[in-house]
């Protein structure tokens, strides 16, 4: 593995979940393997899982890990070729991002999307201009578009938790207060595409993600025929893609429910976190015996561990 910037840079996501889950047994089994070795994480978004487990993982494999919030800790980055730096920025990314990779034998990046621009959001504008400015391996830590550390994840955790070699795995749409983006949901379909599961999406009209992440999913408009018989209830909010970025109504009855969860076939829940209690998921399901969500906050270490694992390899 050369890069991982989406599911597209993964063999088989099957057989990297198997190598997170043996990662699990001996942690520290590979911790030569990334002696003298130094990853920098760069942030220009929020972070707690993402933020320690990835630095947990690479200190696991030997690595030592600079943390940056770009912006705060360093100067106001422009992105934009051909500007006039009179404003507000104060290190252009041509030389930002070369002189990190200087310093750096792996790149982690975490951006998030503007949502007010879907023609820059959906190129990757900000992950792809580091990726024109370095000459190391970049693992995504979450981007406009994707999430892919946290999807991989997603993945550990059911084939860890199945009872069945093909589980029933539903997407649903939760309401929240405020427009997120559809990163995490988009990869979840990505990786569940891949995946030897039965997948289906359930939202309200008008919450269609972008068909090059869903493809052909089955989407069910009705939440409660969607949970029928699911082994896997996974709840996301996300914006309007249609219509980027905006809230198309509160929809608070699509609110993840214990009454809801007892239609399907003793489903476990799971959410990526943070959750929003009482408005996305009621709290009688995040402190039942079937909700996953810490167990899955968990995964996240071995998850970016087996991806910082199969990078290294191919750099000694």
């Amino acid at each position: 593995m050369k890069q991982f910037l989406n599911v597209h840079d993964v063999e088989s996501p099957e057989l990297l979940a198997q190598q997170a889950i043996a990662i699990k047994q001996n942690r520290f089994a590979n911790k030569k393997l990334g002696e003298n070795k130094t990853m920098v994480l760069l942030f220009l978004n929020s972070s707690l899982r993402t933020r320690i487990s990835t630095q947990k993982a690479a200190q696991n494999l030997g690595m030592n890990t600079i943390v940056l919030n770009l912006g705060q800790d360093s100067w106001q980055m422009e992105y934009e070729d051909g500007a006039i730096m009179n404003g507000t920025t104060a290190e252009h990314i041509k030389e930002g991002a070369a002189v990190i990779a200087e310093y750096a034998d792996i790149i982690g990046i975490r951006a998030f999307p503007t949502l007010t621009d879907k023609k820059r959001d959906y190129s990757e504008f900000v992950l792809h201009k580091f990726l024109e400015n370095v000459n190391v391996p970049v693992v995504n830590m979450e981007s406009a578009t994707v999430h892919p550390l946290q999807s991989l994840t997603d993945l550990i955790t059911i084939r860890e938790h199945s009872e069945k070699k093909r589980p029933k795995v539903v997407l649903s749409w939760a309401p929240h207060i405020r427009a997120l983006p559809q990163c995490v949901s988009n990869s979840f379909a990505e990786w569940m595409n891949k995946s030897d599961v039965e997948f289906l999406i359930t939202h309200p009209k008008g919450y269609e993600l972008d068909k090059r992440f869903s493809g052909n999913t089955p989407i069910i408009y009705n939440q409660e025929e969607a949970f029928e018989n699911a082994d896997f209830i996974y709840a996301k909010n996300w914006s309007s893609f249609t219509d980027y970025g905006k809230i198309l109504g509160a929809h608070e009855d699509w609110m993840i429910t214990d009454k809801k969860m007892q239609l399907t076939n003793n489903a476990k829940f799971m959410h990526c976190l943070p959750t929003r209690r009482n408005v996305e998921v009621a709290d009688d399901v995040l402190d039942s015996n079937y909700s996953l969500v810490i167990k899955e906050a968990a995964n996240r270490e071995f998850a970016a561990q087996a991806v910082l694992k199969n990078i290294l390899e191919t750099i000694q």
